[in-house]
């Protein structure tokens, strides 16, 4: 009887000292976790329902983007480029996401014949998308290939980041259930 209270003992302090050793590495596991969502444009993402950041993590790429306010214009050109369904179905992507306001900044006879042109449109939205997730680190000095075939480039550091040298990351690190969507202030053009 005492060996058998002596075995649970010694099978209980096991059982307490197993998860005890895990937390020795947890601030390793941590490290490497992705960053919170940063950037000023952040602060204009809904506070709650689909919109919101805990909403658009739930939901693929292009549904959780049609949820947001800030990308309507972007959610408008990729229904017109039928793009709905292969960002949804990718996996472990980042989308460099361009804002309306970076969509304004297109002359307005420019951006209507952009989006009437679909063989065109999908050229310039698919070179927004990275096949692959790309962490925060990786940007600090990145060249990715985009699906449309180009490369893209990013710089910076903490929560500054340039794409092509032109573009800034104005909310970055957003995450959805299929992809890293970063937001950025201008529309990118793949080179020609």
């Amino acid at each position: 009887m005492t060996t058998t209270r002596l075995q649970r003992t010694a099978a209980a302090a096991a059982a307490l000292a197993f998860p005890a050793s895990l937390a020795f590495f947890a601030p390793q596991a941590q490290a490497e976790a992705p960053a919170d969502p940063y950037g000023p444009a952040c602060a204009s993402v809904p506070k709650e329902g689909a919109g919101s950041l805990e909403g658009m993590a739930k939901d693929p790429v292009a549904t959780a983007a049609s949820n947001n306010p800030e990308l309507s214009t972007l959610v408008d050109a990729v229904k017109k480029a039928d793009l709905v369904d292969t960002l949804n179905n990718a996996e472990n992507i980042t989308v460099f996401a361009p804002t309306n306001a970076a969509f304004e900044k297109i002359p307005q006879a420019d951006l209507e014949a952009l989006l009437n042109d679909k063989d065109q449109l999908t050229k310039v939205l698919t070179y927004h998308v990275v096949g692959e997730k790309v962490t925060t680190q990786q940007m600090e000095d990145g060249t990715f290939k985009t699906l449309e075939g180009s490369d893209l480039t990013t710089k910076g550091s903490g929560t500054e980041f340039t794409v092509n040298d032109s573009s800034k990351i104005v909310c970055g690190n957003v995450p959805t259930a299929n992809a890293t969507v970063n937001l950025v202030d201008t529309v990118l053009m793949p080179p020609s």
